[in-house]
């Protein structure tokens, strides 16, 4: 078996790591391939500490993240309900659905905070009632509100 060789990617390589990342790989994949495309340069010491920098960079970003989700969950929360305004025919039947972009405008007007409408979860709403959306703001923080959908 071949010696395997440590590489620092410059670039996101498929099913191999993003930039900044660490790699062993074989000899023949780093001279070859990986080196003369300009995606992985060889370890030294001064690129192991570039790439701890930006490890401490990207840990510190991403815990800033997470806490600007718990105030906006901590602000979701204080909102105890959120109507939204509906068409409605018979038997309570809403015409059309309740989207994910409702309810990220309502949550706008009642918090004044953006909501990206693609972290909702919401049930199937075709009629009047009160609902749980689910509504994620980060891997590890998530907030559930009870949404109003009444006639119009």
């Amino acid at each position: 078996m071949a010696k395997r060789i440590q590489l620092v990617l410059s670039e996101d390589v498929s099913k191999l790591g993003r930039s900044g990342d660490l790699v062993e790989v074989a000899p023949g994949y780093a001279r070859n391939f990986l080196i003369p495309q300009g995606k992985a340069v060889n370890v030294t010491r001064g690129i192991l500490k570039q790439v701890e920098r930006r490890r401490e960079i990207e840990r510190q970003r991403l815990a800033e993240l997470k806490e600007v989700a718990t105030t906006q969950k901590a602000a979701l929360e204080k909102v105890s309900a959120i109507s939204i305004a509906k068409q409605a025919g018979e038997k309570d039947a809403i015409f059309g659905t309740v989207t994910n972009q409702d309810v990220a405008d309502a949550l706008k007007a009642a918090t004044g905070q953006e909501i990206d409408r693609r972290g909702i979860t919401l049930p199937d709403v075709h009629s009047l009632g009160e609902y749980k959306a689910e509504i994620k703001l980060h891997p590890e923080v998530s907030a559930t509100i009870t949404i109003q959908v009444v006639a119009q």
